[in-house]
C-alpha cells in the first residue's frame, strides 16, 4: 500500500477539515442543486471531482509547484478563478435565469453545471496550495512510489468531497423544491449570486493586495 494505514487516517481528518469548509465549489453545487434539482447538483459534484484530478496530474507532474512559485503565474491564476466567480455570481443578478419566470424550477443544462464545477474548482489557487501545503505533510519522500502517493491522497480527497457533497446537493434540492414558489426563486438566485460575487471580491483581496 502507497500510504500507511496510519497516515491515511490522519490525512482523512485533515482533509475533512478542509472539505466542510464553505468556499466557491461549495456555492456552485448548491447553486445548481437549489435552482435545478439533484441532478444538476451532482454534475457541478462530479464537476468538482474532475477538477481535482485534474489538479492531481498537474501536481505529480510538478506543474502545481511552478505555478506556486511564479508570483505572476499564480496571480493569473487568482484573477481568472476571480473572474470566472464574478462572470457566475452576475447571472443570479441579470434576472431569474437559475429559476423559470415564475420563480419554479426549471430543467438545467447538465453539462453546464459539471463545467461550472470543473473549472471553479481548477481556477481555486487554494486548491492548488492544498496540494503543496497539506499533501507533503502526509508523503514519505525517502520512498520511491511519490507519485503513487500522490495518487492514493487524491483519492482519498474525492471520496471525501463525495461523501459531503453529495448528500449536501440532495438536501439542497429539498429545500429548492420548497422554495420553487413565485418570487422566492428570484431571491435565491441573488443571494447565491451575491456569494459568489463575495467569494471574487476575497480572491482578488488576497492575491493582488
Amino acid at each position: 500500500m502507497p500510504v500507511e494505514p496510519a497516515t491515511l487516517g490522519a490525512f482523512v481528518i485533515a482533509v475533512a477539515a478542509v472539505v466542510v469548509s464553505p468556499g466557491p465549489d461549495t456555492m456552485v453545487i448548491l447553486r445548481y442543486a437549489l435552482a435545478s434539482g439533484r441532478r444538476a447538483g451532482f454534475a457541478a459534484v462530479a464537476g468538482v471531482q474532475l477538477g481535482l484530478m485534474v489538479h492531481t496530474v498537474l501536481a505529480v507532474l510538478g506543474v502545481s509547484l511552478i505555478i506556486a512559485s511564479s508570483p505572476v503565474l499564480f496571480k493569473l491564476v487568482a484573477v481568472a478563478g476571480a473572474a470566472y466567480l464574478a462572470w457566475l455570481g452576475v447571472q443570479g443578478f441579470r434576472g431569474p435565469a437559475a429559476f423559470g419566470p415564475d420563480g419554479g424550477r426549471p430543467s438545467s443544462d447538465l453539462a453546464r453545471a459539471c463545467r461550472d464545477g470543473i473549472l471553479t474548482n481548477l481556477l481555486n489557487p487554494k486548491v492548488i496550495l492544498l496540494f503543496l501545503a497539506l499533501f507533503p505533510n502526509f508523503v514519505d519522500t525517502g520512498r520511491d512510489d511519490v507519485p503513487a502517493q500522490l495518487v492514493t491522497l487524491a483519492v482519498v480527497l474525492i471520496v471525501v468531497n463525495v461523501i459531503w457533497q453529495a448528500p449536501l446537493a440532495w438536501a439542497a434540492d429539498a429545500i429548492g423544491r420548497w422554495l420553487g414558489r413565485p418570487g422566492v426563486g428570484r431571491w435565491v438566485s441573488r443571494v447565491t449570486g451575491g456569494v459568489l460575487l463575495a467569494f471574487a471580491a476575497l480572491l482578488l483581496y488576497q492575491h493582488l493586495l
